[in-house]
């Protein structure tokens, strides 16, 4: 907890004190700085109110105590995406709204290799939502702002810049979730599970992790990623899906390695590291291999390994193209079903 003494500051102190980046800008900098300020207040007014505060009960029984996190409503009719490590495996929560109404939601779906959480609000009330966004059109140093309502402050901000994109992050089962945001912009405790929000608006990640002693270096889940669980979640409640056993990253490829190939795309994934027996180690993948397609369909990013990995796939025979070295060649693979309970 911090300690405000607001004593410490005169009226005229306050009202005089320019910091000292500002100070030292000359007046044709400053519109830009007013137009970075103007674009982050823009965001909070139009995301801010659809942030809620979630809570969980005690559970006795399992001697686990209540938490609180952060969650983002994306439809009118109460839809609320949030952590899974926020709702801890409760079935019922409470939300806290941007005006400070209190509403029950129960919990639609619980996916902990996502790291995230669908909720349906119980009481009957219209909720303002925000727009899930295209998180593939995301640029490294692109503006975006992380809202959270930690601990009843409504509309925590903190702003920032994508610092890289495809990132794999494990999760706290120890699963890898796939096609990770990575931001400058600070997460405060209990900001866990709110939106991560570009200059458009657009929700383009579920804030979910911080590395506490590196700089503030922080994690969302790409909004992609989010929307497949969404539609997963509301069709059958849960998220059934094929397993290959790959951490991968978004990687550009190189120009001269794409006119040598003669391929069209620009971007594929690069097997960053394997699980033992997965069915990637076992078709004989390796580390440093980028993947191009599945069966044909184009893959330009993690999101759409995640994407054409689903549960029609399990068990079935699917070929993998993939630059090896310098070599193109097809690898034929069986992806497993992922096994949905947290590893003992």
């Amino acid at each position: 907890m911090f300690d405000f003494h607001p004593s410490l500051v005169s009226d005229e102190e306050a009202a005089t004190e320019v910091p000292a980046s500002l100070a030292e800008t000359t007046p044709d900098e400053r519109p830009l700085f007013d137009a970075y300020s103007q674009a982050v207040v823009d965001v909070v007014d139009r995301v801010g109110p659809a942030v809620v505060r979630v809570e969980t009960p005690t559970d006795r029984d399992k001697r686990q105590r209540g938490g609180t996190g952060s969650g983002v409503v994306i439809s009118p009719d109460g839809l609320v995406l949030t952590n899974s490590h926020v709702v801890q495996g409760a079935t019922a929560v409470r939300l806290t709204l941007a005006d400070t109404r209190t509403v029950e939601a129960r919990v639609l779906g619980d996916d902990p290799h996502t790291d995230l959480a669908l909720l349906r609000v119980v009481d009957d009330v219209a909720l303002p939502a925000a727009r899930l966004g295209n998180s593939k059109s995301l640029r490294r140093g692109q503006l975006v702002v992380a809202i959270g309502n930690p601990l009843g402050f409504e509309s925590t901000v903190t702003a920032g810049v994508v610092s890289a994109l495809g990132r794999s992050l494990r999760s706290r089962t120890g699963r890898l979730i796939d096609d990770v945001i990575q931001t400058d912009a600070a997460l405060n405790p209990g900001n866990s599970g709110g939106p991560l929000v570009s200059s458009q608006g657009e929700v383009i990640g579920i804030n979910t992790a911080v590395i506490a002693g590196a700089q503030g270096i922080c994690f969302a889940v790409a909004s992609n990623t989010a929307s497949y669980a969404v539609s997963e979640i509301v069709r059958h409640g849960r998220i059934r899906r094929a397993f290959i056993g790959v951490a991968g990253q978004t990687v550009p490829l190189p120009r001269r390695l794409a006119l040598v190939l003669g391929l069209r795309q620009t971007s594929g994934v690069v097997v960053a590291s394997l699980e033992p027996d997965s069915p990637a180690a076992k078709a004989g993948l390796q580390p440093g291999d980028i993947v191009l397609s599945l069966d044909g369909e184009p893959v330009t990013g993690a999101d759409d390994l995640v994407r054409l990995l689903g549960a029609d796939r399990i068990g079935l025979d699917t070929r993998l193209t993939v630059v090896a070295g310098n070599e193109r060649k097809q690898v034929t693979i069986t992806p497993a079903e992922r096994n949905q309970e947290p590893p003992t």
